[in-house]
């Protein structure tokens, strides 16, 4: 099937949920990503500040970005005059960092707090504690360039689809708990990022609104 057609497909899946599609375009060449766009796509994903930053000045304008990969805090000046959303803050230093860029910017930079789910070292994230923490905190309060709309997380790389429903339950019982207890103006919990291509339809039955997914749309991935 061409790029047009699976976007097609997944929007289709994806509609009873009410969920949006993050067409992860990471490491694809810019034909692959405009196919994307002339088919409505207009939710992009990268994971790499400079392929993201290349792309954004070579692409149409209107293309909302998501810097869905892991930020350093040296980065985000980069990203900061035009990225849509970052999905992975997983600090209150690098929230104090995006608010800096923002301010220069004059922008607010819509953020979602990572949380870490997995059973895997190799994953990043805030446990709950920390999540509490940080939102409570008065470093938290003085920023005025930051707007949390929701939560990210992913699952453990398994074929047990008990453990990835159980993680993805417990993410989305956090989300409603901050969503419920929240006190703060910046914070607004509307999205919760979770699921990719391999476990996406869990994701979405856990109440996932927002899906990332690339090879099942743009094929596999030449790493580079």
């Amino acid at each position: 099937m061409s790029i047009a057609e699976n976007i097609s497909k997944f929007n289709e899946e994806i509609a009873p949920f009410h969920a949006k599609l993050i067409a992860v375009s990471k490491t694809k060449p810019n034909d692959d990503l405009l196919q994307a766009y002339e088919a409505g796509q207009r939710d992009l994903g990268e994971n790499k500040v400079q392929e993201l930053t290349q792309k954004y000045e070579d692409l149409p304008k209107d293309i909302r970005w998501h810097m869905i990969g892991h930020l350093q805090r040296n980065k985000v000046k980069y990203i900061a005059p035009f990225v849509h959303l970052i999905h992975g803050v997983d600090s209150l230093r690098l929230l104090v960092e995006i608010n800096k860029q923002a301010e220069k910017n004059d922008r607010v930079i819509a953020c979602l707090l990572q949380i870490y789910i997995a059973k895997e070292e190799s994953k990043f994230g805030l446990d709950e504690a920390e999540l509490n923490d940080l939102l409570e905190s008065q470093e938290f309060a003085e920023l005025n360039h930051i707007k949390i709309i929701g939560l990210m997380g992913m699952a453990t790389n398994t074929d047990n689809e008990q453990v990835i429903r159980n993680e993805f339950r417990e993410l989305k019982a956090i989300f409603e708990k901050v969503k419920k207890e929240n006190r703060s103006e910046k914070v607004e919990m509307k999205e919760l990022s979770m699921g990719m291509t391999g476990d996406y339809k869990i994701a979405l039955e856990e109440g996932s609104t927002m899906i990332r997914v690339g090879s099942a749309i743009f094929g596999s991935r030449n790493y580079h």
